[in-house]
């Protein structure tokens, strides 16, 4: 129990340093370009974590967003119940509403994009059209290879998931300040889920990284990094210090009414 206090006290102590906040979105950003130039360079050779099958990619990124839900779902309740209604709660639990619209609308966006400037090639030679073809997925499902605008999913949903727990988790910062005094289960639980959701963010970082060194080209991974970071920011930097809207989490609520 004390090896747990320590541990989120030391993950809270980083949250709260203000350099660290600020600076967080433009850290994806970073890593895309000079993963990019890596990339092109071919500095890094291949490991298991160019191979898209590797066990991350697979029970992770691919489903990256149901597990940013499950673990804020939970958070979210537990972190904003603490002395406030449940229409409070509701309130902040519509961020996730918004996020997944965010989420979908983007991903669907990028699918149709891939398909409106794509054509489907009888081999990756990208020798032979077959224009009979005109979807990626009935080109694939033919087992032939699809060309067009690829931009990089997985650099969106990492980068897009991270800044959206990293806004999310800034309640703990005021409820390990001014002490938890709910039910030590819902404590634990609390605790428990913080340390889950800081350990699913340095994943999301880790895979973003070997992303931008592995895959994709660098105008593919800048624009789903920037679709992430403008997702965030129209929301949380704008729209939420609205009143008609989901609200921010306590903390930042806090912040903007003292600024």
């Amino acid at each position: 129990m004390a090896a747990m206090d320590s541990l989120v006290m030391n993950l809270v102590s980083f949250w709260r340093k203000t350099n660290i906040r600020q600076n967080f979105p433009w850290l994806f950003l970073v890593i895309s370009v000079v993963g990019s130039i890596v990339k092109d360079m071919q500095l890094i050779p291949e490991t298991y974590f160019s191979n898209s099958r590797n066990v991350l990619n697979v029970y992770f990124v691919k489903v990256s967003w149901g597990w940013t839900l499950l673990l804020l779902f939970p958070f979210i309740t537990l972190s904003n119940a603490h002395d406030r209604g449940l229409t409070f709660v509701l309130r902040r639990l519509c961020s996730l509403a918004v996020a997944t619209g965010v989420w979908y609308a983007c991903t669907h966006s990028f699918f149709f994009i891939e398909d409106y400037t794509g054509a489907c090639y009888e081999s990756r030679a990208l020798e032979e059209v077959r224009l009979e073809f005109t979807s990626k997925a009935d080109c694939r499902r033919a087992g032939l290879a699809w060309d067009g605008y690829d931009i990089s999913g997985h650099c969106f949903i990492l980068a897009y998931s991270a800044l959206v727990i990293a806004e999310e988790m800034a309640p703990m910062v005021q409820l390990k300040g001014s002490g938890w005094r709910g039910p030590a289960y819902a404590g634990a639980a609390l605790d428990a889920l913080y340390v889950a959701l800081n350990a699913i963010v340095a994943l999301w970082i880790w895979m973003f990284a070997c992303t931008s060194v592995y895959f994709h080209d660098m105008s593919h991974k800048l624009l789903g990094t920037s679709c992430a970071v403008l997702g965030w920011y129209l929301t949380y930097r704008v729209w939420y210090t609205k009143p008609l809207s989901p609200g921010l989490p306590p903390l930042q609520t806090q912040g903007k009414r003292q600024a």
